[in-house]
């Protein structure tokens, strides 16, 4: 495929816990990397599009390793800019059962917080490319990473080139309030929305009126409210949610809902049940490359989501950070065989 997709963020070294581990019990961490927007990258590359990932590594081996992850998937690493003190790092302490997973950043004063806009040649990163993603994790890495998220989706709607942003509200990283302010004026640029709704109400400040979509069963009249007044606020051509419903650690209930902004028409995927799950991490972000896949494929926004939903319902079967899942596999799962026999 000759079609070109950009996405921007931060790549940082994942220390996990073996075998369900607590931190304070661990003696070693395996090892792997990963990033929103460069897991988004690695799902595109292996359902066959041209990526490229802009960030900023430190000079040193770290970094060098880093970029090996993302060539490793055959993700474009020319823009990749090598400066800075450091690499970003985050421990995961993988929960089971009703003990939930759990994640420490070790990420102030990583590369791509300190990057500016001159390590960049944004009409460069821009020409011949269709699509460009970001997400809300790296504006709240640091204020210049945020002017430099601003600085990049005006290059990438000067290109002509579609934007998605994924919401993903980071209470670590940074407080409501100041995503709210940030996120706000970033949604001008961008084209297709994707998050759930803590991200619509903790980024952009819409609730559902009159319902709690975050008790028991899923209240769709609820997302589909909160929907509508996100695109009547911000014209997006389509609005994403993935819907996750937590049994436990080990056993969620993985869905997803999509509204066409234009004429408000509103579809609920099918269910899947995942478990036992085996890394939930970058499952969100399976999910956001599914829907970048599905419309940059032709897709109607039906099938776009139910290619969607079952991409990142694969990427709960599989450790670490990016979801390494064939097109083929997707597409199987999405046309109904979840049976997991062995394929001989």
């Amino acid at each position: 495929m000759s079609k070109k997709v950009v996405t921007m963020g931060e790549i940082m070294l994942r220390l996990s816990t073996p075998n369900n581990e607590r931190i304070i019990q661990a003696d070693e961490f395996d090892i792997n990397y990963g990033g929103g927007e460069a897991n988004v990258a690695v799902s595109l590359s292996n359902y066959g599009y041209d990526t490229e990932f802009v960030t900023a590594v430190p000079a040193n081996p770290i970094g060098d390793a880093a970029v090996a992850a993302l060539r490793k998937y055959n993700v474009g690493t020319e823009f990749i800019s090598r400066s800075g003190e450091r690499l970003g790092i985050y421990y995961l302490e993988t929960g089971s059962a009703m003990r939930a997973s759990n994640v420490i950043y070790d990420r102030a004063h990583s590369s791509i917080s300190t990057a500016t806009e001159d390590e960049f040649d944004f009409d460069k990163i821009f020409e011949n490319a269709c699509w460009f993603h970001v997400t809300g994790i790296t504006p709240a890495v640091s204020d210049s990473a945020a002017i430099l998220t601003k600085k990049a989706l005006i290059a990438a709607k000067k290109a002509g080139v579609t934007v998605s942003c994924d919401l993903n509200f980071r209470k670590k990283l940074w407080t409501s309030e100041k995503a709210k302010t940030v996120m706000t004026d970033l949604m001008q640029y961008v084209d297709v929305c994707i998050g759930n709704e803590e991200d619509a109400e903790k980024v952009l400040g819409f609730k559902a009126k009159e319902t709690d979509v975050t008790k028991g069963d899923l209240n769709l009249e609820g997302y589909k409210d909160i929907f509508n007044q996100m695109a009547d606020k911000f014209g997006f051509k389509y609005i994403f949610s993935s819907l996750r419903q937590s049994v436990s650690a080990s056993n969620n209930g993985w869905s997803a809902c999509v509204m066409n902004g234009e004429t408000r028409e509103f579809y609920h995927s099918k269910t899947y049940t995942i478990t036992p799950i085996v890394d939930r991490v970058g499952g969100g972000d399976a999910f956001a490359a599914g829907c970048i896949t599905g419309l940059l494929d032709g897709k109607d926004m039906k099938d776009a989501i139910e290619f969607a939903v079952a991409a990142s319902a694969l990427k709960h079967t599989i450790p670490g950070d990016f979801n390494l899942v064939s097109r083929a596999e997707v597409e199987n799962l999405a046309g109904g065989d979840g049976s997991g026999r062995v394929q001989r």
